[in-house]
C-alpha cells in the first residue's frame, strides 16, 4: 500500500518546518522539540493525579488517570502501567498525557504512566529498572490506588514499548508482579540495523535509520550491553510471558523486528496478536488529529484492553467494566 495521503501531508508540513534527523541534534535540543502539540482540550477522565512511587533506585514521578463513570461498588479497576516513548532519550509525562487520557478513556481502566529516566545521563538498564521498579510499586500500593493487582498490564510505544517489554521478562524473571497483558506500539525490540525495513524506510518516514542509531548509542553505548534481553527482548527466553498485542507501521524502521518480535512469542507458546498498519509511519499512534488511523489502532487498543483485563465471574466469563 502506498505512504498514506494524511501521512504524507505531515511529512511535507515538517519538511517545509526545517525539521532535522534526530541524529543531527543533541539530546537537549531533541527534548525542545515536539511533534504534536497538546489539544486545546484534552481528553475528559475522571481525574488525574501525580505521585512519586519510591523504591531501592529513588523516587519516581508517575501519574495516574482514573476513568469516569464507573459504578459505585464495581470495585477497583484494571490497570495499565504506560511507558512513553522517545528513543529513551526524550518525552515525558506531558508528550503522552494525550495518550494515556485516550487509553484510560476508551478502556476504562486506570492508566499509570511512568517517568522514567532518560538517557544519556541515565544510561541502559535505569530506564529498565526504574519501570519495573514502578511497575512494582503500583502492585504494592494497589489498594490505595484502588486498581485490581491482579488484572495489571504493561504497555508502550517504540522505546516505550521496548521497556514493556523488558519490564515483562523482568517480572517474570523476579516472580512478579503478575503481568497479564502487553500493549506494545511499534516496540524497540533489537539493535539489528539491517533488517529489510530499515533499509526500506531508512530516510524519508519520520523516524530513520540514523536517527534509531542514534538513540541507540544513547542509550547503550556498550555495543554489547544491546545483546542482552533487557535491552533486546527477542534475545531472551520468552516462555511464560503475558499475552501481548502488537501494532506496527507499514513505513516503519522497526516494522520487521515487531512482527519477528510477534513471531517468537507465538514459537515459545504465548498468545501474541498482530496488527499492520499499511500506509502509516513510526509515531502515528500518537497523532489522532493529524493522522485518521490513529483512531482505529487506539480503538484496537482499547479493545484489547477491556477484553484481556476484564474481571471474570464464578465461570470464569468475562465482566468488562463499564
Amino acid at each position: 500500500m502506498p505512504l498514506a495521503q494524511d501521512c504524507r501531508d505531515l511529512l511535507d508540513q515538517l519538511k517545509a518546518l526545517g525539521m532535522r534527523d534526530f541524529s543531527e541534534l543533541t539530546p537537549t535540543q531533541a527534548r525542545e522539540f515536539s511533534l504534536a502539540p497538546p489539544p486545546q482540550a484534552p481528553t475528559s477522565v475522571g481525574d488525574v493525579l501525580d505521585r512519586i512511587a519510591s523504591g531501592p533506585d529513588g523516587d519516581i514521578a508517575v501519574r495516574v488517570y482514573r476513568p469516569k463513570g464507573r459504578l459505585a461498588g464495581s470495585g477497583p479497576s484494571a490497570v495499565l502501567i504506560y511507558f512513553h516513548g522517545g528513543g529513551w532519550v526524550i518525552g515525558g509525562l506531558e508528550s503522552h498525557d494525550e495518550t494515556c487520557r485516550r487509553l484510560c478513556a476508551g478502556s476504562a481502566v486506570t492508566v499509570v504512566a511512568v517517568d522514567y529516566r532518560l538517557a544519556p545521563e541515565t544510561p541502559y538498564p535505569g530506564a529498565v529498572r526504574d519501570c519495573y521498579q514502578a511497575t512494582a510499586w503500583v502492585a504494592e500500593h494497589a489498594e490505595e490506588l484502588d486498581v485490581d493487582a491482579g488484572r495489571l498490564a504493561v504497555g508502550g510505544d517504540s522505546a516505550g514499548g521496548n521497556l514493556a517489554a523488558a519490564t515483562a521478562l523482568m517480572a517474570r524473571d523476579r516472580g512478579g508482579p503478575n503481568i497479564i497483558f502487553q500493549l506494545l506500539v511499534y516496540p524497540v525490540i533489537e539493535a539489528d540495523f539491517e533488517r529489510p525495513s530499515y533499509r526500506e524506510n531508512a530516510v524519508g518516514y519520520l523516524l530513520s535509520r540514523r536517527a534509531m542509531q542514534w538513540f541507540w548509542d544513547h542509550y547503550a553505548p556498550r555495543v554489547e550491553q544491546r545483546q542482552e534481553p533487557y535491552a533486546a527482548p527477542i534475545r531472551g527466553n520468552l516462555a511464560g510471558l503475558p499475552k501481548a498485542l502488537l501494532q506496527v507501521a507499514e513505513f516503519d524502521p522497526l516494522r520487521d523486528e515487531g512482527v519477528a518480535y510477534a513471531q517468537a512469542l507465538q514459537d515459545a507458546g504465548v498468545t501474541a496478536d498482530l496488527t499492520e498498519y499499511k500506509g502509516m509511519i513510526h509515531g502515528f499512534f500518537g497523532m489522532p488529529q493529524a493522522i485518521e488511523a490513529a483512531n482505529h489502532a487506539m480503538d484496537e487498543a482499547c479493545r484489547a484492553l477491556r477484553w484481556n483485563l476484564a474481571k471474570r465471574d464464578a465461570e470464569g466469563r468475562r465482566i468488562l467494566d463499564n
